[in-house]
């Protein structure tokens, strides 16, 4: 008994008040609605979802590219060499980009890798005048896979993550995601009313971006149990499989950072590189390399024109680019609360470079291969008759892709298949472990290792706003969920943006002022014989 008031105790001690309250409020609120009242409800939450697309589109594409921008230059200047604190980094690097792989939006690289070219080869974007399901059209459909999903949707992740944990090392702001307003605030007044604002709207993103997640992979396992052996499950049975991923993900998020979330992590890594592999080899190799090269040399030559195509001659009601690429930006940006919070805290003693190119750089060089053999491989089986894939995604939905696709791989077809359905599970347990264990922090102040029964707390309820959502809206709501999460914080990374940018001005000036000064003390106590400045000297590369 004693035990049990010990750990309910702690879980009360720890909570911030305000934020986890009315976070936990707003979800609940939310899934009440579509409870009692799902029509009204998904009506009300869809109008939103068109206002947001049909009014703000351009500013969503400016803004990302600009992260890009942003990031790129901390990679290659001077700016790189700054650090997220004096100390050793926690983890060696493929463990720390392993985790930051795992943490972002990798269940959705693995489903939608067999998926999404097929759409675009189905119909070509509107920015190319290709046939559709044509030769002309299959570069076409893997290079626009490769542009939503590698650099561009991974920045706001890599910025909001320098930001948070930039403040949090250097300038002793909390562990939250109200930290990226220290340069506006400082960091003694980040706890004040506007940054508890942020730290709510954070909360609720996250739980609309990972609900988004848990739907797509708990439609995938449903679908796939009605196309391979014709078993429907009703509204109980996706409740079901959903709760089953709640409660494996909760038992990794209990274990902790080390023992769950990196060891998982690593072994996602590995996996995802042997399926990558394995699907080169076993289909058809040439053809999916000669079609990844002329994709990837589009996607790097036509970069500037996708990021910045609004399809501004079309109506509002049927832009392809709203319902692809704005959508993809949105989601990640309702996913750069937790995101950002899980990079800052595994970040600490990095180099402003390391998280950067860890960020966008090393992430991309994972995704684009990834695209090009899986997308490719689906693609030319489809456009070469091997196999029909377009077929049952019209009639399942894009969850079945994978299906078709592995299950079409002459000799390794079956083990393939299961390796996809672990890969794409595995990864979403170490996005929601990571998210939850955010969100936990964000509620109790900023605390690195919150109680097992918070963590408790926010998985249940992660898991609750998903079934109800998939139950009473299915994807379409799910999508409307993280489209309205995710724009407020296209808006909070501006902020975070800007501040970074002013804080890497003035620390940088500071570090090279102060080598300066060394230097003339240097040079005064060895007669005149100085040494140029080196500022990289405080580099950990």
């Amino acid at each position: 008994m004693s035990s049990s008031n010990g750990v309910v105790g702690e879980f009360l001690d720890e909570i911030e008040p305000v934020i986890f309250a009315f976070g936990a409020a707003i979800t609940l609120l939310f899934v009440g609605a579509f409870s009692l009242n799902p029509d009204a409800s998904y009506e009300f939450v869809l109008g939103i979802r068109r206002w947001i697309l049909d009014t703000f589109n351009w500013f969503f594409l400016l803004a990302m590219l600009g992260f890009v921008l942003f990031l790129g230059f901390v990679i290659f200047g001077p700016w790189g060499n700054l650090k997220l604190g004096d100390e050793d980094p926690e983890y060696g690097f493929l463990s720390y980009f392993a985790m930051m792989y795992s943490a972002g939006l990798a269940a959705g690289i693995v489903f939608w890798g067999p998926a999404e070219a097929l759409f675009h080869y189905s119909t070509v974007p509107p920015l190319y005048g290709a046939e559709a399901q044509s030769s002309a059209a299959m570069p076409l459909a893997v290079q626009y896979s490769i542009f939503h999903w590698s650099l561009t949707q991974w920045s706001c992740f890599t910025v909001m993550g320098l930001a948070i944990g930039y403040f949090v090392y250097n300038y002793d702001a909390p562990l939250r995601v109200s930290a990226v307003l220290t340069p506006i605030l400082g960091a003694d007044n980040v706890d004040g009313a506007i940054g508890k604002v942020v730290d709510i709207l954070a909360v609720f993103a996250t739980l609309g971006g990972v609900a988004t997640s848990l739907g797509f992979i708990g439609s995938q396992f449903i679908t796939g149990l009605n196309f391979q052996w014709g078993i429907q499950l009703g509204d109980v049975g996706t409740i079901l499989v959903i709760t089953g991923m709640v409660v494996i993900f909760t038992i990794s998020l209990v274990l902790g950072v080390d023992k769950g979330i990196r060891r998982l992590s690593n072994f996602n890594m590995i996996m995802f590189a042997l399926l990558m592999l394995a699907t080169l080899i076993f289909g058809p190799t040439f053809r999916i390399l000669e079609l990844g090269t002329q994709a990837t040399g589009g996607f790097i030559g036509d970069f500037f024109q996708m990021s910045l195509f609004t399809q501004a001659t079309t109506t509002s009601a049927s832009k392809w680019v709203n319902a692809w690429t704005v959508f993809y930006w949105l989601w990640p940006l309702a996913w750069s609360p937790f995101a950002g919070l899980f990079i800052a805290r595994i970040s600490r003693g990095r180099s402003v470079r390391e998280v950067a190119f860890a960020g966008i750089g090393a992430t991309s060089l994972a995704t684009v291969p990834w695209f090009a053999i899986v997308g490719g491989a689906g693609v030319i089986m489809q456009h070469t008759g091997a196999a029909n894939v377009l077929g049952p995604v019209s009639e399942y939905g894009e969850a079945v892709s994978g299906y078709v696709l592995f299950g079409n791989l002459p000799i390794a077809g079956p083990v393939l298949l299961l390796a996809f359905l672990v890969l794409v599970t595995t990864f979403f347990v170490t996005s929601a472990d990571s998210s939850t264990l955010a969100v936990s922090m964000m509620t109790t102040g900023g605390k690195e290792e919150p109680s097992a029964l918070n963590r408790i707390f926010w998985a249940a309820l992660q898991g609750a706003v998903a079934s109800i959502l998939m139950v009473v809206g299915g994807v379409n709501a799910l999508q409307s969920a993280a489209i309205i999460t995710g724009a407020p914080f296209a808006v909070i990374c501006v902020i975070a943006t800007l501040g970074l940018i002013r804080t890497f001005q003035d620390d940088y000036g500071s570090l090279l002022l102060q080598d300066e000064t060394n230097l003339l003390g240097k040079s005064e106590s060895t007669g005149g014989q100085a040494p140029a400045a080196n500022v990289s000297s405080h580099d950990d590369d």
